[in-house]
């Protein structure tokens, strides 16, 4: 008879796996801090850049790149929560973004540019990838970065 609806919901790797994506590589830390911090069953993430991007929203790169660059962002965030946790199943819950966009004074639109981190959390995670955030503009970013965003995940014990 119709589709079983318990079935209509993948995994986050399998979701992941079905979007066609990929993790970019993973840079090289320059400094004295670490990709990732567990406390409890947080997960806290160092903010990663988007390499591909780089230069001022408004200026070098338009909204819509400045929104593939968010997307970046956030597919490097993964892949470190996939290098500190072994698989993306074991994300309970997506509890916070902390978005930067490299731009002019005067810029407001931030948080359209990181709705590229968001939307992607809410493909690969579902209503758990439903966050907290907050989206600022800043003047410079390490490396000359687009955009930079740090995530805190709840992980499964």
């Amino acid at each position: 008879m119709g589709t079983d609806i318990t079935k209509t919901t993948s995994s986050a790797e399998a979701r992941f796996e079905e979007l066609g994506l990929s993790f970019p590589p993973s840079p090289k830390r320059m400094g004295n801090f670490v990709s990732a911090v567990r406390v409890g069953d947080l997960l806290f993430l160092s903010g990663q850049g988007s390499h591909d991007h780089l230069g001022k929203v408004g200026v070098d790169l338009d909204i819509d790149t400045a929104y593939e660059a968010a997307r970046e962002c956030a597919l490097r965030l993964l892949g470190l929560v996939k290098d500190e946790l072994g698989s993306l199943d074991r994300v309970k819950r997506v509890v916070k973004l902390l978005g930067f966009v490299n731009c002019e004074a005067g810029f407001d639109r931030s948080p359209l540019i990181v709705n590229g981190a968001s939307d992607l959390l809410v493909e690969v995670f579902g209503e758990a990838g439903r966050h907290a955030r907050s989206a600022f503009g800043a003047i410079a970013l390490p490396h000359n970065f687009a955009v930079e965003i740090e995530m805190i995940v709840q992980i499964e014990s």
